[in-house]
């Protein structure tokens, strides 16, 4: 079918209709044409879409700055729309970190999605475009969250710019989108779920995967095994607890019928951290042999068992086993050894999280709480953001009763989002409606990091298959996936809407995808 190619005409001033956005008033309207714009977007940025070469696209790019009367906010939502090269069909691209969009993952998508011929959009929801630092806006002054921002990054401006963009859209081809899509990871996976529950109608379909769903819970499970350290007083070279993963994974590796250097089957791998105690080994760190320490062992333990209470209540999952606990940046158990003495190298998103918004103040030393004191900061974030931000409605009838379909996948080796928070969404949608699979599944992926990396491949066929899901019906029972084995050889494998796991036939190349079936 042929679509419109848009009315470049409109592009070059301020010659859109304003959009009317319930609530909202446009501030501005900028509009220019792209012309010849070509990049390469790889599939590692790109979450659920492969690697895309976009070749001389040309497109309108419009700016659109609204506020909400009374609340001196300022959000900008920017549109791409391709002329002579449109599919019909919008598509809209998640943020990360603690932006909505409009930084450099959304931008990247954007540019995959107009090389594609999608309409695209993403928005700052007037936060800026820091993926990972909050401070110029978390705290209105000491002690008080802007909640109005947080509003703003939670739902509001997810609404606000599909609104917008399908005004747009209407004027700028002559006709409405035939479908929308929503496109995300992490942060933007969180966004895909608010969409399904809070504005059903919006999205014909969603692709929400490693969703940060539960904030809270997540940020401060982020920071869990940095607490556990600063009580011990002690911290572990990464060598040892990364020496306790290879342990991990050559153990559990098997349980799945091929041994590839992943674990496949979580549920069976109960691998004990303590029995690696005083095992010798290479340390990288230190370009010496050392033996694996007791106090490595409790940290991989605390790692996996998941955030606990001075009590001992469990607050929320832990990472799987097979996980890099020691990573730069991910690593939940990460410490630095560079001056000969260890520390804790806590992910900045946590360090975030707990300063700006449970403590409220940027000035204090996280390091210092006590086990009582974390948890109390942790209630009071309960309290107070998950009526706010959390993505956690089970009751997707709305958006089940509209025809759309949703899709995710979580990586078994994620380091910042547990798998175990997305099995706890998808089991609680399924309590209400036991016709889920109807509309929505979750693939599990051995071996993924968060969103991308790891050892084990992505899904980049996804989004394509939520697609044809709502535009021909056909339910993606499987989704390929592709991964370079340790020995240097390519893996092609199936992965199965959970709780079926991908299993060897017992014959045939453990290389090829034929021969694996889905059971539960």
């Amino acid at each position: 079918m042929a679509y419109p190619p848009g009315d470049i005409s409109i592009c070059t001033g301020q010659s859109f209709k304003t959009p009317v956005v319930f609530g909202a008033e446009i501030v501005s309207m900028t509009s220019s044409v792209v012309s010849n714009f070509s990049a390469t977007v790889p599939e590692q940025i790109n979450y659920n879409h492969p690697t895309i070469s976009v070749d001389n696209v040309t497109f309108c790019n419009i700016t659109v700055t609204l506020t909400h009367p009374g609340f001196n906010d300022k959000v900008i939502t920017e549109a791409w729309l391709p002329i002579g090269t449109w599919n019909g069909r919008l598509q809209g691209r998640g943020g990360s970190g603690f932006t909505a969009g409009r930084e450099v993952i959304s931008t990247y998508g954007m540019q995959g999605a107009i090389g594609q011929g999608y309409a695209t959009m993403a928005t700052d929801a007037g936060l800026g475009s820091d993926a990972y630092d909050p401070s110029s806006w978390a705290l209105t002054s000491t002690g008080n969250v802007n909640l109005i921002a947080l509003d703003n990054l939670n739902a509001r401006s997810l609404y606000d710019e599909a609104i917008i963009v399908k005004s747009l859209i209407q004027d700028f081809y002559g006709r409405a989108p035939e479908k929308s899509y929503w496109s995300g990871c992490s942060q933007g996976g969180r966004q895909g779920l608010i969409l399904a529950q809070r504005y059903p109608t919006l999205y014909d379909g969603i692709v929400a995967s490693a969703p940060s769903n539960h904030w809270n819970q997540v940020l401060s499970s982020i920071y869990w095994p940095q607490l556990f350290m600063n009580l011990a007083g002690e911290y572990p070279h990464g060598c040892e607890v990364d020496e306790i993963t290879n342990i991990a994974v050559a153990e559990c590796d098997p349980l799945d019928g091929v041994t590839d250097g992943l674990i496949s089957d979580i549920d069976s791998c109960n691998f004990d951290p303590f029995s690696t105690v005083g095992r010798s080994f290479y340390c990288y760190d230190t370009g010496s042999i050392r033996q694996i320490s007791d106090l490595a062992a409790r940290v991989a333990n605390a790692s996996w068992s998941g955030m606990a209470s001075s009590t001992g209540k469990k607050l929320w999952y832990g990472v799987n086993r097979g996980t890099i606990l020691s990573g730069n940046g991910t690593g939940t158990s990460a410490t630095d050894c560079s001056t000969g003495t260890c520390v804790g190298s806590p992910s900045q998103l946590a360090v975030y999280w707990i300063q700006q918004f449970l403590a409220k103040d940027r000035s204090v030393d996280i390091s210092k709480l006590t086990h009582e004191q974390f948890d109390r900061l942790f209630e009071s974030g309960y309290h107070l953001y998950e009526s706010l931000l959390a993505a956690s409605d089970p009751d997707l009838s709305a958006f089940h009763n509209a025809g759309g379909k949703l899709l995710a996948f979580h990586g078994l080796a994620d380091a910042l989002i547990p798998s175990g928070g997305s099995r706890d969404y998808y089991n609680a949608v399924t309590a209400l409606d036991n016709k889920v699979s109807d509309f929505y599944r979750l693939f599990e992926v051995p071996g993924l990091g968060h969103c991308s990396g790891g050892t084990g491949g992505q899904p980049t066929a996804i989004f394509d298959a939520m697609r044809a899901w709502v535009e021909n019906g056909t339910a993606p029972d499987t989704l390929p996936i592709q991964f370079i084995g340790g020995d240097g050889e390519t893996n092609n494998r199936i992965l199965c809407p959970y709780p079926a796991k991908a299993r060897y036939r017992g014959t045939g190349p453990t290389t090829s995808a034929d021969s694996y079936h889905c059971s539960m």
